[in-house]
């Protein structure tokens, strides 16, 4: 950065590299670099720059945020020299001499350097996350940050793609933005996520056919005949009874205070035959579970912790009527125990929450409101793998 090719720099000591946020502005940079410059065998400087670059994030033409300089002051101070010793307070250099050892364009073109790999991971934040083999999850900025007294706001939109193909989800019934907190937070970052999001969730488990379940009962077609008199006429051979349940209408979520409850509604195919499956019952199966909450990593891991209720219906028949209480004695133990586990598998390797390459969370702590939940926490830098 410096013009006269007779100076030379011996040595850098970084004493100061700060980052202050400037509500409503965005974001100031503050190095501070003690330079060992050399002119002459004998003469010997030891200079201060300083630069105080102002910086925001904005987004680009490709829908990505990015951080941009928006102003960059560089300054240098001569602290001693080694021909005038007895001068200890530092001397600021006069403007034609620092424009004569110091080139602005240049320094400042080293401070949007120092941009690119922040950028880089700023990129990151809009990369597709996988949930299942065929089911991911992608966030998306609304729009540029804004800035406040109490840090940095971002509103992000969630897309969910199966098989690389965006799923229309069902519509937010209002905006959702971060209610504000009742008490100030030291975490580094507060997430909230709204209702609609873990909805939207299951809506696309549901699409991707993740939600449909093949569930193997204890009971055979022999043991069902001796409740139901007309499976003899119909199974010759003792075969197992398997009940292959589908969604038959959106699952959703519904938040309360300490509370998660996620609702399907499935329709069970029940059979038998292993090769060749032959349906005799058909159930409509509502299952209201609660959903336990928690974050391992950058990943929330969702499962149900507690089946609350389940309501079966007779859909169908090919076997006669068939009174609730005998479809609930003989079928309600597989589904109130194969249901969750199922599921459970599904997201056995959560969702990955919004986050920046090479950061984790830590420090985490979930409370869940009504419509929303909070998830305040630390963020941690992730040591390099060699």
């Amino acid at each position: 950065p410096f013009s006269s090719s007779r100076n030379r720099i011996t040595s850098v000591k970084v004493d100061n590299f700060s980052l202050t946020l400037v509500p409503d502005t965005g974001m100031r940079l503050s190095i501070e670099v003690d330079l060992g410059i050399t002119s002459a065998p004998s003469a010997t400087k030891e200079m201060r720059l300083s630069v105080l670059a102002d910086l925001h994030v904005e987004m680009n033409p490709e829908g990505n945020l990015e951080l941009v300089t928006s102003d960059c002051k560089p300054t240098l101070e001569e602290v001693q020299s080694t021909e005038e010793r007895d001068r200890s307070a530092p001397h600021k250099s006069s403007g034609s001499e620092v424009d004569k050892q110091i080139n602005v364009e240049k320094i400042c073109l080293e401070v949007a350097k120092l941009l690119l790999l922040p950028n880089e991971r700023l990129m990151s934040l809009a990369a597709p996350f996988p949930i299942t083999p065929t089911c991911q999850v992608q966030y998306l900025p609304l729009a540029a940050p804004m800035y406040s007294e109490q840090g940095i706001i971002m509103s992000l939109q969630t897309t969910f793609q199966v098989s690389g193909t965006v799923v229309p989800l069902p519509v937010s019934p209002v905006p959702f933005s971060m209610p504000e907190p009742a008490n100030s937070s030291t975490s580094h970052l507060i997430l909230a996520v709204s209702e609609h999001f873990y909805t939207s969730l299951f809506s696309a488990l549901e699409a991707s056919g993740a939600l449909n379940v093949s569930l193997l009962s204890s009971l055979t077609t022999a043991s069902l005949a001796e409740k139901i008199l007309q499976m003899s006429s119909l199974f010759q051979e003792d075969l197992p009874v398997l009940l292959q349940a589908v969604t038959r209408s959106s699952p959703h979520v519904v938040l309360e205070e300490d509370k998660a409850i996620l609702k399907l509604f499935l329709t069970a195919q029940i059979g038998a035959g292993s090769s060749l499956f032959q349906r005799f019952l058909s159930v409509n199966v509502d299952v209201t579970a609660r959903l336990h909450l928690s974050v391992t990593d950058t990943r929330m891991i969702i499962s149900v912790a507690a089946i609350e209720d389940i309501e079966l219906s007779l859909a169908t028949s090919d076997v006669g009527p068939i009174l609730a209480a005998l479809l609930e004695e003989l079928f309600l133990p597989t589904i109130r125990e194969e249901v969750p586990a199922q599921i459970n598998a599904v997201l056995s390797q959560g969702v990955f929450l919004p986050h920046i390459a090479s950061f984790t969370y830590t420090d985490v702590n979930v409370t869940i409101h009504k419509d929303y939940v909070l998830i305040p926490c630390n963020l941690q830098l992730e040591a390099r793998s060699r």
